[in-house]
């Protein structure tokens, strides 16, 4: 299992250049920006999840500038496996599906296991983030991540909610990690909410929140480092959060 995470992640690593360089450059009405012998490789990872995982990706009718290519990206890559779905809609129309997910902000992906999880990407996931997406959605259909046991013991202490942002850039090689990491989290703590967001498509958040390095996480709006740091770290930071 172990072979498998580290083979997805190095061909989607390799992937995800091509991609980035590909979408700055499309539109709305661009064709396949996945290349077809990226396609073919993509197909094969990806065709044998073990469970369902459904992306939600709210857009609106007059596309923001970044949401034409996060859909085009996500009706891609599910057709590369009948377990992953894509359900688009629209941030204005379905609002109180965008207020039930928590989603305030587009483009905007939710991804869903059996169950929601609390996992959000805001932006489009190209360059490295890619690589970290398509991780996550292998975690989602598998039910389990690779999180270390003491991790898991020390957030069966956690009772109070924790919400972590991760504001990423596309061409960050050390992004996807804390990505990973805060996904994981997420997934494996009721009370933990991870948003990932690129900070060159929103600003005025990084501004806000003082991103001048990334990959920058912060947790609870009082909580706040730079780096991907390991996870011990990580917990560290979430308990000192929430004290």
């Amino acid at each position: 299992m172990i072979a498998k995470r580290c083979h997805l992640l190095a061909v989607t690593a390799l992937l995800s250049l091509v991609l980035l360089g590909g979408l700055s450059s499309r539109t709305a009405d661009a064709e396949e920006v996945i290349r077809k012998k990226d396609r073919e490789l993509l197909r094969k990872e990806l065709r044998d999840l073990s469970g369902e995982v459904t992306m939600v990706m709210f857009t609106q009718e007059l596309e923001c500038q970044y949401c034409a290519q996060t859909r085009q990206l996500l009706t891609e890559l599910a057709s590369f496996s009948d377990r992953l779905k894509l359900i688009i809609l629209d941030f204005v129309r379905d609002n109180e599906e965008a207020e039930g997910y928590g989603v305030d902000k587009i483009p905007a992906i939710v991804l869903l296991g059996d169950e929601d999880v609390g996992i959000r990407y805001y932006g489009v996931p190209a360059g490295y983030e890619l690589a970290a997406l398509l991780e996550t959605i292998r975690d989602l259909s598998l039910g389990s991540t690779d999180l270390e046991d003491e991790t898991r013991e020390r957030l069966r202490t956690l009772a109070k909610n924790v919400h972590i942002q991760v504001f990423v850039t596309p061409t960050c090689p050390h992004c996807p990690r804390a990505v990973r990491t805060a996904y994981k989290l997420a997934q494996e703590n009721d009370f933990i909410r991870a948003d990932v967001l690129e900070a060159i498509e929103f600003p005025h958040l990084a501004n806000r929140y003082h991103v001048r390095g990334v990959p920058m996480v912060v947790i609870n709006e009082t909580t706040s480092f730079v780096g991907a740091q390991p996870e011990a770290l990580f917990v560290d930071k979430i308990l000192e959060a929430v004290e």
